[in-house]
């Protein structure tokens, strides 16, 4: 027990004695002077230099230099190195943080100079960087194999971008706004795979809902575009329990397949598909919560499943809009035939 207390001791003493050295420019010279005579003793040095840290919140010119070529920086991690990008991450809410942000936008040198104009790198302005760095790291896309341009002061490729998913904001040099899904289906295709679980991040509503009126903006959208449905459904939770996929461009001749692991939402309580499918797919019985059923405006879709019948649960299953629609005949039976396209469970609840 002694010998570990005195290794204790001895191990903070080492760091207080390090402190000193390290800072004692900074410690009064009264002060300094009389550090280490006549009775000074550990607890007075720890006195001298508690307020200060050894933490380093600055990367050296050395580490710098390195950080030009390796993209290595403190307060930065390389979350990814492929065959032609790399993409560095900060997710440190503090000055290490900024500095690494300072020094991969280039101190806010403007583009002209082969930094970047982006507010998180400005050196005076860190309240930037704390109002993106609180909501989500910042991702640095950088080029691999680069033998143009570069920083005057980074020396890092002048042809490097700054994503921020929380903010929804993928930024070029310029500080302009790029278009993600042409960059990854694109030069960046090599980071699709690495960037898929930012994209599944708030793809539902509280983990109950999912919603999607746009297949080309939001990000249900991009995620669409980039991974399609089925990874969409595959990267879901299974805690949903409504799912609203609306084509609301007319003009836009959209069908999307529906998979069959839709059955492993077993919560689902509606399902609503509007202008966008050409079959309902029959796994939909196997969700014996469903309550709601809506196959609407979708021409292309023939028929629906009879088993959609015995759903235990069914109250409403909504055709409207959908004309070409033969419905099975058990359904007649156990719903009735409601002339406007809308059936419920209660044959005498249908508006004629």
């Amino acid at each position: 027990m002694l010998k570990e207390r005195f290794l204790e001791d001895l191990y903070k003493l080492k760091n207080d004695i390090e402190k000193f050295r390290r800072f004692k420019s900074r410690i009064p010279e009264e002060k300094r002077k009389n550090a280490f005579k006549g009775t000074f003793t550990p607890q007075d040095l720890f006195e001298l230099v508690k307020d200060f840290s050894l933490e380093k919140l600055k990367a050296s010119k050395e580490e710098k230099e390195i950080a030009s070529e390796t993209f290595e920086h403190p307060g930065a991690e390389i979350a990814f190195r492929g065959d032609d990008w790399t993409v560095v991450k900060i997710s440190d809410k503090g000055q290490k943080g900024f500095d690494a942000a300072q020094f991969f936008g280039g101190y806010h040198l403007e583009s002209s100079k082969g930094e970047t104009r982006w507010c998180t790198s400005s050196p005076g302005l860190k309240q930037w960087f704390d109002r993106y760095i609180k909501d989500g790291p910042l991702y640095i896309i950088l080029p691999n194999n680069w033998s143009g341009k570069r920083g005057i002061k980074s020396n890092l490729p002048a042809q490097r971008y700054q994503f921020h998913f929380p903010s929804n904001q993928f930024m070029n040099p310029d500080d302009s706004q790029q278009n993600l899904i042409q960059l990854l289906n694109g030069p960046m295709k090599g980071l699709r795979e690495y960037f898929k679980p930012e994209f599944a991040k708030g793809l539902t509503v509280g983990d109950k809902k999912l919603v999607i009126d746009s297949f080309e903006s939001g990000n249900v959208g991009k995620f669409i575009a980039l991974y399609g449905l089925d990874d969409l459904v595959e990267n879901m939770p299974e805690t949903i329990t409504a799912i609203q996929i609306s084509n609301k461009d007319k003009k836009n001749d959209l069908t999307i397949n529906i998979p069959p692991t839709i059955s492993r939402f077993k919560d689902l309580q509606m399902i609503m598909f509007d202008n966008c499918i050409d079959r309902l797919p029959e796994e939909v019985c196997q969700l014996k919560e469903l309550r709601f059923i809506a196959v609407v405006n979708c021409p292309k879709v023939t028929t629906v499943p009879d088993c959609i019948a015995d759903l235990p649960n069914l109250l409403f299953l909504n055709l409207r809009g959908s004309d070409n629609i033969k419905v099975p005949e058990k359904i007649v039976q156990n719903f009735g035939d409601c002339e406007n396209g809308m059936w419920e469970s209660n044959p005498s609840d249908c508006d004629k």
